[in-house]
């Protein structure tokens, strides 16, 4: 029988998960393993740290549910899901970069015409955002399905409204023929990231800064392309350069032009100032 060591542990776990039958999953545990005895080494881990830890984590999946993802939320704030991101998404230069998908995201969102609001009639200055959506090559990608979401005015989206339980500030538009699309909505606000949470409790406890600047989501998956996920960030915005996620790029920084009462891009009017924005998407085809 081989004693347990300090010593001899990290070994005898790796060989343990080693066994198991898909050889990626070998890789990962082995991998994982071996990280998290180094780390534990390099800190001297305390019995209390670790209960600590252990606690942390159970809180964090009591307070997950379909429309909160506290692990999704941690794993922004640490950086991870922006490196997975660009690791997983080493796009040509010329395309639309990809950005973290966050903690909000719904499946099912309603699917709306051309230029429809998707504010609902929500206070806040209205905002067309309109463009187009091509390949690499300047071709148009024509019926592609935009899936868009965003906060509103106070920085929250529906799942943080207890009184809301429907789809609100989230639509899926569907690009022209010419590859044209327009999402009619208010203009976001920067927000903070949830703190009543374990990961607000964490950040707590440091001098991050807890607040996004305002942007609005966009999910593009079109069958031959890369799908992308991606942010479009007000220019001039705070916290673009200390995004808590880490998710601003150059690239998708985009100004919100001021607009006086008159003719709107979907050929309609507007009886009270509003904003535009013009960004072209540009998607990769896949190999």
């Amino acid at each position: 029988m081989q004693l347990v060591t300090e010593d001899n542990i990290t070994e005898l776990a790796v060989q343990r998960w080693a066994t198991a039958g898909d050889p990626r999953l070998a890789e990962l545990m082995t991998a994982l393993v071996r990280h998290l005895h180094d780390f534990a080494r390099e800190v001297r881990l305390t019995e209390a740290e670790w209960m600590a830890a252990v606690q942390w984590l159970t809180r964090t999946g009591q307070i997950s549910n379909d429309k909160r993802e506290e692990f999704i939320l941690t794993s922004d704030v640490l950086g991870l899901s922006m490196l997975v991101v660009q690791m997983n998404h080493r796009l040509d230069p010329r395309a639309t970069p990809a950005t973290v998908l966050g903690p909000f995201h719904i499946e099912g969102s309603p699917e709306l015409g051309y230029a429809e609001d998707m504010s609902e009639g929500l206070p806040g200055t209205p905002l067309y955002l309109h463009g187009t959506l091509r390949d690499l090559e300047g071709n148009p990608v024509p019926n592609a399905v935009l899936d868009v979401w965003q906060a509103d005015t106070e920085g929250a989206y529906e799942s943080q409204i207890p009184d809301i339980d429907e789809a609100r500030l989230r639509a899926k538009y569907t690009t022209r023929e010419d590859g044209t699309y327009c999402v009619r909505t208010i203009a976001p606000l920067g927000y903070a990231i949830p703190m009543d949470g374990p990961v607000g409790d964490l950040i707590g406890r440091t001098e991050i800064s807890y607040f996004r600047p305002a942007h609005i989501h966009f999910l593009i998956n079109v069958p031959g392309y890369e799908p992308l996920i991606t942010h479009l960030f007000q220019e001039g915005s705070d916290y673009l350069d200390s995004d808590v996620v880490f998710g601003t790029k150059q690239e998708l920084v985009t100004a919100f032009e001021e607009r006086e009462p008159g003719p709107t891009p979907d050929g309609g009017t507007s009886d009270v100032p509003w904003l535009e924005s013009t960004y072209d998407f540009v998607l990769q085809k896949q190999a």
